[in-house]
């Protein structure tokens, strides 16, 4: 059972839902980003996504591209990703982590030796947004056998045709993207997103959690409400760019994990 299955077991019997953020590892520097990190856990995160920067990143809005461009610019590598997750470790070893990004600097750096260091640093997930099913043994399949969840993207075009390949190897839980578009283009609503989620918890056993587009702890606690759990990226994200000191940003997330544990 990795970190990611045990903290969706203890959930489920709290009765409550989870609460999943995403920040981006190095904005606007390893120093406060790593602070911020540090501070998820207290403010009711249960689950860290956390974006490994890229030159490219084709999935993502302006808010988390930029976020991106910052951390780069700052110097953030590879490297220093996973030193941060090891510095996360040192005083955290039950908060899961899932790395998100692409694929390029995980293939230029060896699968092999990605997935063991990941493993090493403590690292429980993967999102690799340009990797589709039909490539699962490029990486997918690798990262399960080394015991990290791979956690697949489902949106509202993937059609019930397409849907079973999606699900297959996917493990951890399943994101559901809950708008055509890019991150934070806009928000969702409960009542389109619930068919959706009924739909994929029909085919399969793991958690579905909800991302994209929600902003404030009403909006977390109404999509929480009707799926496993929710996302929060680029209104985090944003706090972080206005050049919001810690503590407020951290006081932001709690006030969002409390909209989202209500749910």
């Amino acid at each position: 059972m990795t970190r990611i299955d045990a903290t969706f077991a203890r959930l489920r019997a709290e009765g409550r839902k989870a609460f999943v953020t995403y920040i981006m590892c190095g904005d606007p520097d390893l120093e406060t980003s790593l602070e911020v990190i540090k501070g998820l856990p207290a403010a009711g995160v249960d689950i860290i996504e956390l974006g490994m920067p890229f030159t490219d990143p084709m999935a993502d809005g302006s808010t988390i591209q930029l976020a991106g461009q910052r951390a780069l610019d700052a110097g953030m590598t590879m490297d220093k990703v996973l030193e941060a997750v090891r510095e996360f470790r040192r005083g955290d070893t039950v908060t899961p982590i899932v790395m998100m990004g692409y694929y390029n600097p995980i293939y230029s750096r060896g699968v092999d030796r990605f997935l063991a260091e990941a493993v090493e640093a403590g690292i429980d997930g993967l999102i690799v947004v340009d990797l589709p099913p039909e490539e699962d043994a490029e990486l997918c399949i690798p990262a399960q056998k080394a015991g990290i969840n791979f956690i697949r993207l489902a949106t509202p075009t993937t059609d019930d045709k397409r849907l079973p390949k999606v699900l297959t190897n996917t493990s951890g839980f399943v994101y559901y993207v809950s708008i055509t578009g890019i991150t934070g283009a806009a928000a969702p609503q409960a009542a389109d997103v619930a068919p959706e989620v009924a739909r994929i918890k029909a085919q399969t056993d793991l958690p579905v959690i909800v991302g994209f587009g929600i902003t404030t702890p009403e909006a977390a606690q109404d999509i929480a409400s009707i799926a496993d759990g929710c996302v929060v990226g680029s209104a985090i994200v944003s706090q972080i760019a206005a050049g919001k000191p810690v503590g407020d940003v951290l006081a932001f997330v709690a006030d969002l994990a409390e909209g989202a544990h209500r749910g």
